[in-house]
């Protein structure tokens, strides 16, 4: 009787996954053989499982450690070259990043000290309301603009020492 319900409410939802088919033979490799049969060719694909190998595995262990390609480093130096530029990249993004929220707390607190903002309004809103909404974005605009110079001087150093290589 529940087979009835079922073709009359319309096709089987894929039970596939749980009973073990091989997506790609479309056939059950154990438990309801109808299964495969009850596929239709517009339905979607099974759905499968895909895993990583561990970290331990002989797989994950096999795996290159350097960089693949062109960009590759050839030698020790090169790669040594590599490393440095990416300390360096590191350091002013971290100096960058603390300037630009010591910057930030630095200009809320010098509005907070100059109280007379909040009584003056522009628009109906007050002036300290404002220069925290709009105060903020030439300061993040320009620390991003002078991070992108020294990246870019970084950069331009380590192309300068791989090319005399």
């Amino acid at each position: 009787m529940s087979d009835e319900r079922a073709d009359a409410a319309g096709p089987a939802p894929d039970r596939s996954a749980r009973a073990g088919v091989d997506p790609d033979a479309g056939e059950p490799s154990g438990g309801d053989a109808r299964l495969g049969a009850d596929r239709r060719p517009d339905a979607p694909p099974a759905r499968v499982r895909v895993t990583a190998h561990s970290a331990g595995s002989a797989a994950a262990s096999a795996r290159p450690a350097l960089l693949v390609g062109s960009d590759a480093p050839t030698s020790d130096i090169a790669g040594v070259y590599v490393r440095s530029l990416i300390r360096s990249q590191l350091r002013i993004g971290i100096v960058f990043a603390v300037g630009f929220g010591v910057a930030t707390a630095l200009f809320v607190m010098a509005i907070a000290v100059v109280p007379e903002l909040d009584a003056t309004f522009v628009l109906g809103v007050p002036l300290s309301w404002l220069l925290l909404g709009v105060g903020v974005y030439p300061l993040a605009i320009t620390v991003g603009g002078l991070y992108v110079r020294a990246a870019s001087r970084n950069e331009a150093r380590y192309r300068s020492l791989t090319e005399d290589e």
